[in-house]
This record gives C-alpha cells, structure tokens and sequence, in this order.
C-alpha cells in the first residue's frame, strides 16, 4: 500500500508555488548563482532541483523530515548541476520549518547536524584550496543550515513559551472559577442556615400559637377569623420558607425542588383575602378569561403569575379602600395577561407601611420572562371613582408554553 502523505497547508501551498515561479524567471534570465554546470547536462536540468526543492516545501509542516531529506538532495543536485539562488533559499526556509514545526528530537539533531556539516565542508575546503575562499565557502554553508536552524530554535523557544504562559492563565481562570463557585456555595448555605434558624423558626412559632389559640377559643367571631387567617398564612409562609431553602441547599441544581404554587390556587388565595379583608369591606373576585382550549403554562409563567397576584392582593389587604378587588386572568396566543384592580380611596383605619419593594419584585418577574408590568391609578370604567390597577402581561416565548 503506497504511503500517503498529509495534505500541504494553505501556506505552504503559496511559498512552494511563488519559489517554483521565482526559479523559473531566475533561469529565464539566466541567473545562476555559479555557472560551474556540467557541460553533458542541458539547460533546463537546474530546473530539476528547483522543482524537487518546491516540492519539499509542500511538506516542510506536515512531513517535515521528509522535507529537510530530500531538501539536502535537492540542493546537493542543485550545487552540481547549476545552482538557482531560489532553489537555496527555498533549503533554508525546509530547515527552519524542520527545527520550527518537526518533533523534539529533530529540533534538538538539525541545529547540531549543521553546525557538524558546516565545520567539516570549512576544513575540507581550507585543506584543499589554502585561501581565504575556504572561510567564504565555510560561511555560505553557515548562512543556509546554522543560522535558519538557530533562528527556528528562537522562534520555537518563543512559541513554547506563549503556550505555556496562555495554559497558566486558562488553568489560573479555571481555579477562580471554582473559587467563585465554592464561595457561592458556601453563602447560599449560609444563607439557608439563616433562613432556616431566623425566619422559619418564627413562623412555626406563629404557626403553634395560633392554633393552640384557636384549639383554646372556641367562639365564632372575627378574632378567631383573625386567628385562622394567620394560622393559614404561617403555615404557607413556612411551606414556601422550606421549598426556599431546599433551593438554596441544591447546589448541584438536579434535586427537584417541592411544587411550585400554579393558577388552579387562586381560589384558595383570594378566600384568604376574603378573610382578612371582610372588616374592611372588601371583597375579592377573580375573572378567567382564558379560552377553555388554551394549552397549559410552563412552570415559570405560573408562578411568576401566581406571585403577582398574591402580592397585589397583600397590597390591596394593606392600602385598598373598601370595594371590590378584581383579578382578571386572559390569555391569547402569544402571552398570559394578569390584571389587579383595587379600589383607591381613603380607609377607615390606619394604612400600613410600604417600601416599594414589592412592586419592584413583581416587575423584575415579569421582566425575567420578557415580558411588560405596569402599576398606577387608573380612572374606574363604571364610576367615577378611580382605581389601582395592576397589570403585568407574561409571554410565552420567554418560557411559557409547557412542551
């Protein structure tokens, strides 16, 4: 089976084809470099190691000891038959890319080689001719074998060393990367400690009481409502503190965490509100508008749509005035619009505190899904009153539609 050779590269392609087309003006010419050629050889024989020395280029990357091989034929040839200045050019380029692109070992043998040849042409030639000539010939083999296997064992040395310092910097970016990703570790376990000892502990506490409250008061009343208002809230609060802190304690992301809160708990929540509003004199509706055909939600519309409704409803339980809070639910074909309209006015009572952060909440959600939140007064469409209406539009293409 015949031995075949690697493809040429783009480069060494266009260095062999400009030598050959060189050489061939230079013996157009008649441009030799000595005009010692044999008299039985014809004119066109120089060609002959021009184009082998091309040749050799096409390998001087991916076989390039093949190249410096025949490279050191060709040029013997080419001193013999009638030397091309290009053919010699083209051995040094051969050498450089032997001691540049070949294995260790020749880098290493080629620079040592030459410097062997070179000293023994130089003695040989002050042996035989005693003249000054002998050093200028002992050059001329220095100039085409020392000095390019030097210059490739220079731009090697440089090339390793690049190499070397770009791994230190991948290696180096590789341990601040598992430094960052230990330190987030560590806090969000930090973080789940704290959530666990702190929050959830005072939520069981409030849990505990209020039904040892309601178990001890056995009359209906709005106390007890109260009572069993918080009860519930407490311990949902604790549900969702504990689903919290298991997603913080994956840190591997593969544990599935506990069920998130989807539409079909609306219900559930606005009775909720029922309860905590009914002194005030508000009333909770909800309105789905949603075609009965209307493919499911993905998990994050559902809960992104779920937490704005339930933290519209703790606002209006908070500034509302007495009146109906209607929660609209409508759905096309891109995107889930969810819209919270509350009664705006003054209240009997004191209003509690707010800080914002709760509008600023929902609209981050809506703007994680790609989609659009806005929250105002509004003028009401069956009186003259006005309302706080809260509108956030959730897309399905920023992960809505359920595959």
């Amino acid at each position: 089976m015949p031995l075949a050779l690697p493809r040429p590269h783009r480069t060494d392609v266009r260095i062999a084809a400009a030598g050959l087309l060189g050489g061939l003006v230079m013996w157009s010419f008649g441009l030799y470099t000595h005009s010692g050629r044999a008299p039985q050889v014809p004119a066109w024989g120089t060609l002959l190691p021009l184009a082998l020395m091309a040749g050799c280029e096409l390998l001087r990357r991916t076989a390039p000891a093949v190249a410096i091989i025949t490279g050191v034929v060709a040029l013997t040839a080419d001193m013999v038959i009638g030397s091309l200045l290009v053919t010699v050019l083209m051995f040094t380029d051969v050498v450089y890319a032997a001691v540049l692109y070949g294995p260790k070992r020749m880098t290493r043998s080629v620079p040592a080689v030459s410097i062997v040849i070179t000293t023994a042409i130089t003695i040989t030639l002050a042996l035989t001719q005693r003249n000054a000539q002998a050093l200028s010939g002992g050059l001329i083999c220095a100039l085409i074998s020392v000095a390019p296997a030097w210059s490739g064992i220079i731009v090697r040395q440089h090339r390793d060393t690049a190499d070397a310092a770009t791994l230190r910097a991948e290696q180096t970016t590789l341990l601040a990367e598992l430094d960052r990703q230990q330190a987030v570790t560590a806090e969000r376990a930090r973080m789940a400690r704290e959530l666990h000892d702190m929050v959830a502990n005072h939520l069981s506490a409030i849990a505990i009481h209020s039904t040892a409250a309601l178990s001890i008061d056995k009359r209906e009343g709005p106390a007890r409502d109260a009572l069993g208002v918080i009860r519930e809230n407490s311990v949902q609060g604790l549900s969702e503190m504990r689903r919290l802190i298991g997603l913080l304690r994956d840190t591997e992301g593969d544990a599935a965490p506990a069920a998130a809160p989807t539409l079909k708990a609306l219900d559930a929540l606005l009775e909720h509100a029922r309860v905590g509003g009914a002194e005030s004199g508000q009333t909770f509706a909800l309105r789905d508008d949603r075609p009965h055909d209307a493919p499911p939600l993905s998990t994050p519309v559902e809960l992104a749509a779920y937490r704005i409704v339930q933290e519209s409803l703790t606002n209006a339980l908070k500034h509302a005035a007495p009146g109906e809070v209607l929660v609209v639910l409508e759905q096309d074909e891109r995107a889930l619009t969810v819209t919270v309209s509350s009664p705006f006015g003054d209240r009997d009572g004191p209003r509690a505190p707010g800080s914002g952060s709760g509008l600023i909440g929902m609209r981050e959600r809506a703007e994680l899904l790609g989609g659009s939140f806005e929250a105002g007064l509004e003028q009401a469409a069956d009186s003259d009153g006005k309302v706080w209406r809260v509108r956030a539009v959730l897309p399905f293409d920023g992960g809505g539609r359920a595959e």
